[in-house]
């Protein structure tokens, strides 16, 4: 996953891609697919909640002049659905934060253990800071269970309505 923390929560069912098929067969499939995406992002929203607070939650002893790092992160924090194509799926997602400081892999760079190298003001010395350790893959330990529940719920909705139209 690129410009993102290695750990993503991701529901996948094998069901979704024939469920992704059917709704390409109805006639307001289209709309359908779009309605399903959306609960199924709805569905994820409070994960992305807590991965935003996560991040926000890491100490800043910057002098307060440059862009606010851990803001633009959680801005970038948001759950993303895909139905059909190579990767069909929900998950919560850190994107890139491009413009940011020219810091554009920070939510991997802050999450990770052994933190991140850059230069003192744009000039030698370079220095070794760290972020808050893993706060992208703790920020929903032990929700993960509730919100591919979720997830799975708003596939079988839609299922459902399919399946009442046929009969």
């Amino acid at each position: 996953m690129s410009g993102g923390p290695p750990f993503e929560v991701t529901v996948t069912h094998d069901g979704l891609d024939t469920l992704a098929r059917a709704l390409r067969a109805e006639t307001d499939g289209k709309q359908l697919r779009k309605e399903l995406a959306k609960n199924m992002r709805e569905a994820l929203k409070p994960a992305a909640v807590q991965a935003k607070s996560g991040i926000m939650a890491m100490s800043s002893a910057g002098p307060g002049t440059a862009p606010a790092l851990r803001s633009a992160i959680a801005k970038k924090i948001r759950p993303e659905v895909k139905l059909g194509g190579n990767w069909s799926g929900a998950r919560i997602k850190a994107f890139k934060t491009r413009n940011i400081r020219g810091f554009a892999n920070a939510p991997k760079r802050t999450n990770r253990a052994r933190g991140w190298r850059h230069l003192t003001y744009g000039h030698e010395p370079w220095v070794q800071q760290h972020g808050k350790t893993l706060w992208f893959d703790r920020a929903m330990e032990g929700d993960t269970n509730r919100y591919t529940r979720a997830v799975h719920e708003a596939m079988e909705a839609m299922a459902r309505r399919i399946a009442d139209r046929v009969e």
